[in-house]
């Protein structure tokens, strides 16, 4: 690698000012893997706010978005774990440390990552998502998922939940005319993020750090982020979870009747009868979709929901077991263990020593899909 640096004026600059110059060049080496790179300065000013930064690589202008992006989220992400943006259905993802491979549960979402990396486990497929990836699920999921970060390099991303009745409006508004995909699509995926969908993003994080900009501009800028992505590599899977032309889409509606009503007794006739599909057929399709099968899902949705209302909303578990369906407390925990590998107390203890919480909620929120961190 080749650096070389322009004429700028002969007084001395304070050596702060080249250090950061200097640690600007490192960062965008680094994430355009460019052979060269030719800083030239204004002949009065070696100050950043007026350095004029030429780059051989057209890489370098998205490493120069993502260094944006992730001064925003240090300071709109300041504690670790997940934070509410002024959104609705947009969240802040921090961790200043590594996370081993533990059981989550994603609603339908859009998950950009501007540092560090996660890789999440569903069966035998893995997934890989970091700053050069986004990472689509078109249906409520839960998977294993790993993080690498670190108090130097912490992981820094932000969650855009799908809003099924907005994409309805873009597929009309497109006069949608794919039919179905020839391919089975599938619930989870990770796509190279690209620069109309990272200007996208670049400039919600802007509006979101303004109060009457995340009001007004936020709105639309989300829209136009669902817009990329539905038209976008991984837009027939969205568009099959919406409709009901493959087995996917049939099991996707079936996963929105569990998580609408998690509490109730659910039972497999009922699901495959409602997704007009035979039992066998229902099963088989269940498995392909979530890789596990439709009692087990609801189980784990259940426990995925109590875990959010310990960690969230303080509530016991006992009270959290009752909440989501149980009847008795020993299975509760007995079944919260096997799945987290902790007892809902033990467990309760590592979040509240690894992660900041959110204070407790006001309300309980509307019955919706659950996500954990």
């Amino acid at each position: 690698m080749v650096l070389r640096q322009g004429s700028h004026r002969t007084n001395r600059a304070p050596p702060r000012e080249y250090l950061n110059v200097s640690k600007i060049c490192l960062i965008l080496l680094a994430a355009a893997k460019a052979r060269y790179l030719v800083l030239d300065f204004k002949p009065d000013s070696l100050s950043l706010d007026r350095a004029i930064i030429k780059m051989t690589h057209q890489q370098n202008f998205a490493a120069v978005a993502q260094a944006r992006m992730v001064e925003l989220l240090a300071t709109l992400a300041p504690g670790e774990g997940m934070r509410a943006s002024p959104l609705e259905g947009v969240q802040f993802l921090r961790a200043n440390h590594a996370m081993p491979r533990r059981p989550v549960m994603y609603e339908p979402c859009i998950v950009i990552v501007c540092q560090g990396r996660k890789r999440g486990y569903l069966g035998d497929q893995a997934w890989l998502y970091d700053a050069q990836q986004y990472l689509v699920l078109s249906v409520p999921l839960p998977f294993e998922c790993e993080t690498e970060a670190s108090e130097e390099e912490p992981f820094l991303g932000i969650s855009i939940r799908t809003d099924m009745t907005l994409i309805a409006e873009l597929l009309m508004q497109l006069n949608d005319t794919h039919g179905a995909a020839s391919n089975e699509p599938r619930g989870i995926y990770s796509t190279p993020l690209d620069k109309p969908l990272s200007d996208a993003v670049l400039r919600l994080l802007e509006a979101l750090s303004v109060p009457d900009d995340a009001r007004i501009l936020g709105p639309s800028i989300v829209r136009e982020i669902c817009y990329r992505v539905l038209t976008g590599v991984q837009g027939d899977a969205i568009r099959a979870a919406l409709m009901h032309q493959h087995h996917f889409g049939r099991i996707a509606k079936a996963l929105r009747r569990i998580h609408s009503d998690y509490r109730g007794d659910l039972d497999v006739d009922t699901l495959a009868r409602e997704a007009g599909m035979s039992l066998a057929v229902f099963h088989a399709q269940f498995k392909t979709v979530t890789s596990t099968s439709p009692m087990q899902y609801v189980k784990t949705t259940r426990l995925h929901h109590a875990r959010l209302l310990m960690v969230q909303d303080g509530v016991s578990a006992g009270a959290a077991a009752a909440r989501v369906g149980y009847e008795s407390a020993s299975q509760f925990s007995r079944e919260f263990k096997r799945l987290f590998g902790l007892s809902p107390l033990d467990e309760l203890r590592r979040v509240r020593a690894t992660i900041e919480t959110a204070p407790p909620r006001a309300q309980p929120p509307a019955p919706r899909y659950v996500t954990a961190a």
